[in-house]
């Protein structure tokens, strides 16, 4: 089934209820990647219930399914996801009963042998106080649903890195075990857990998460920019480039203008770009 403009426009959902709780919000951090070191009294609040802390982009995961891009008509086997962007309202609670907003706010047709870029933004407010806790869009890129006639210009304009070099470059390691442990959050797609599975659609072993490999990189920024503080982080934009595999180093480069962070994230052992365009957004 082809994109429908008009269609695709009006897709949208309302107050879908969800819930998480402690166990969610540690187990999420384990699966970026903190609580390695036990005896760190820095990493130990993201990981035990005593002091516990919550990370922004555990925003991705803590309403997992919702959405109204199920009747977007797009190829899903030729769907990959382009940008992840993030603004924080006030800090995740460790715990929570949540409503959610979903709705598609833009579609661009890149041509028939290009693709389109369709944009969707998901709203997630507290139940009980009414209290909006953050804001994400999400662009896919749909590779094989170009030339559906829609709008050719206006998508988002991605973060510019400045040029010159990096103020600041630090690694954050993976485990081998890293995409099993993250899928446990949500994502269950068989590319990051089955080997068959991933070979079969082009690739040598499971990848991780794209937004398993986003939130290592908030990881790696509250540690080492941050001081392990997470209410430090206000928003955090990213653009997607290439994929991570488990037990890889994650390389992110960053350059401080005031209160705004650009980064970027490479993998050391293969010298590759996997994220781009990276905005993150620090308070005051």
């Amino acid at each position: 089934m082809a994109i429908n403009y008009d269609e695709l426009m009006t897709l949208k959902t309302e107050a879908q209820e969800f819930s998480y709780g402690d166990r969610e919000t540690m187990l999420y951090a384990l699966g970026v990647g903190f609580g390695r070191d036990q005896l760190d009294p820095k990493e130990l609040p993201f990981v035990y219930e005593k002091d516990l802390v919550t990370i922004p982009t555990m925003s991705t995961v803590i309403a997992w399914g919702a959405g109204a891009m199920g009747k977007s008509g797009i190829n899903y086997a030729m769907v990959v996801h382009g940008e992840q962007k993030l603004t924080m309202h006030k800090p995740l609670p460790v715990a929570a009963n949540i409503l959610v907003d979903t709705k598609v706010v833009g579609a661009w047709d890149k041509g028939a042998d290009k693709g389109a870029v369709i944009a969707s933004e998901t709203s997630i407010r507290e139940k009980e106080s009414g209290d909006a806790l953050c804001t994400m869009l999400s662009t896919t890129f749909a590779r094989g649903d170009g030339g559906f006639g829609g709008p050719t210009e206006g998508a988002p304009v991605p973060h510019a890195i400045p040029d010159r070099a990096p103020d600041q470059s630090f690694d954050a390691i993976t485990a081998p075990d890293q995409a099993l442990l993250y899928r446990l959050s949500g994502d269950r797609n068989p590319l990051h857990a089955d080997p068959e599975f991933a070979k079969a659609v082009g690739f040598p072993a499971p990848i991780i998460h794209g937004l398993c490999t986003y939130g290592t990189c908030c990881r790696a920024i509250i540690s080492n920019v941050c001081d392990y503080d997470p209410k430090q982080i206000i928003g955090f934009d990213v653009r997607f480039s290439s994929p991570v595999y488990p037990g890889e180093t994650i390389t992110v480069d960053t350059w401080r203008d005031g209160n705004v962070l650009s980064f970027q994230a490479r993998v050391k052992e293969r010298d590759v770009m996997v994220i781009n365009n990276g905005k993150c957004t620090l308070a005051g």
